[in-house]
């Protein structure tokens, strides 16, 4: 039965969240947050700050690999004497990614004890938390605020589901436990989070910070928590928002989780800037994480980073290793020459290519491709056609067939981008 053109579902995201923009950072180096900006990719380190070197390495690949926003730890006065010096050769490497740091339990003394610290960081992360306990609590989450209200950063006020303000969540249990009608302990949890970083924002304000230096996030570990307790942040402000599910995991086990609990708040229009929590092997690339909140963004729709490479997973017609080889080859000779075609070749990122295995869906898939090449599955003609544009430009055979197809994908970015486009 045909769909009615009129009620059939349309495609695509619903409107992104509306938030106030906030402006992190200064010069041409600054990135917007929320208001209808793009989605804004960031990631964290893992080194000691305290070694410059060390950190100035990893920053520095994480801003090569697309990372727009790079946190840093600042908890001792070394790490804290660390950051400015961090900044200094990171703009003499070129690099000018905004360096956000985390501050826990004593962040109001490292930054007025170190303000050569507090000018070079461009925003400051705040756990309400363990900003301070007790009597202290309120004290020392303002000298953070007025710290950056002195130097013009920005905020993010990221509440945790580990490190969660204890006074608010026990009071909030207690209130429950006397209620007629109690909640699960969960859901007091969740509206705790909430209301934590709602709190802070609001107090923030009170100091003088304006809602343009305030970015919030509610981060938790499981995915169907994190998505409600988005959905209710986004429900009752419009403060930007930082999303991110922490605690995400190894592997297969943090991409899925990640990408499962961010895919759906993105689909609903919530983020504005976010994180993918990947814990790396050991030895691992930490510039993984960005690469999976690239293509997270880029798949849903929302950000082009690099050209797609659409490639079939094989089955029995395709016991050739040639397709698969081909496209990994493809893909890394993509990713490895982005830096350099960016500046030569605007608008190479939108690029789609298809590597594919055999006869069944191989011509097809590579027809609605920019370029794509049909490789020969098990028992088929020796020879892969490929196609520009729709059309079957050439065929290849024989044992270059790799060499030769990145030549064509090559030709085809000079003809299409280059300059004299």
């Amino acid at each position: 039965m045909p769909l009615d053109p009129l009620t059939a579902p349309e495609s695509g995201p619903a409107p992104r969240h509306r938030t106030v923009q906030v402006r992190v950072g200064d010069g041409a180096a600054a990135v917007l947050v929320g208001g209808g900006a793009p989605i804004v990719v960031q990631s964290m380190t893992n080194t000691d700050t305290a070694d410059i070197e060390g950190t100035v390495r990893q920053v520095e690949a994480l801003a090569r690999a697309g990372s727009e926003l790079v946190r840093i730890t600042v908890d001792r006065d070394e790490a804290a004497a660390a950051v400015p010096h961090i900044r200094d050769r990171l703009a003499r490497l070129g690099v000018g990614v905004p360096l956000v740091g985390d501050f826990h339990y004593i962040g109001h003394k490292l930054l007025a004890d170190h303000p050569a610290c507090a000018e070079a960081l461009a925003k400051y992360r705040i756990n309400p938390g363990n900003v301070g306990f007790k009597d202290k609590k309120d004290r020392q989450f303002s000298a953070i605020v007025e710290q950056a209200i002195k130097h013009g950063k920005a905020v993010r006020i990221g509440a945790n589901w580990g490190s969660l303000d204890q006074e608010l969540l026990t009071a909030m249990m207690d209130e429950n436990a006397r209620s007629a009608n109690p909640i699960e302990a969960r859901a007091v949890t969740r509206e705790a989070m909430v209301r934590s970083a709602l709190f802070s924002a609001e107090r923030a304000e009170e100091i003088g910070l304006g809602r343009d230096r305030i970015i919030l996030s509610a981060k938790v570990s499981a995915v169907q928590d994190l998505i409600t307790v988005y959905r209710m942040l986004a429900a009752r402000s419009d403060y930007a928002i930082h999303l991110g599910l922490t605690e995400a995991g190894m592997g297969s086990k943090g991409v899925v989780a990640s990408s499962a609990a961010m895919g759906i708040l993105l689909q609903e229009g919530i983020g504005d800037t976010i994180r993918v929590s990947l814990t790396p092997e050991p030895g691992g690339d930490r510039t993984l994480e960005v690469r999976v909140a690239q293509e997270l963004l880029q798949t849903m729709g929302f950000r082009t980073f690099v050209p797609l490479v659409a490639a079939c997973p094989g089955c029995g017609r395709t016991t050739s290793t040639v397709f698969q080889e081909l496209a990994r080859e493809i893909q890394d000779y993509i990713r490895d020459e982005m830096p350099g075609w960016k500046t030569r070749y605007p608008g190479v990122e939108t690029l789609n290519v298809a590597v594919m295995g055999c006869i069944v869906n191989g011509p097809g898939e590579s027809k609605h491709a920019d370029i794509g090449i049909s490789l020969p599955g098990t028992g088929e003609t020796p020879a892969a056609p490929v196609f520009i544009d729709g059309e079957k430009a050439v065929t290849l055979r024989g044992p270059g067939i790799a060499g030769e197809f990145k030549t064509l994908v090559t030709d085809y970015i000079e003809k299409r981008f280059g300059a004299g486009a």
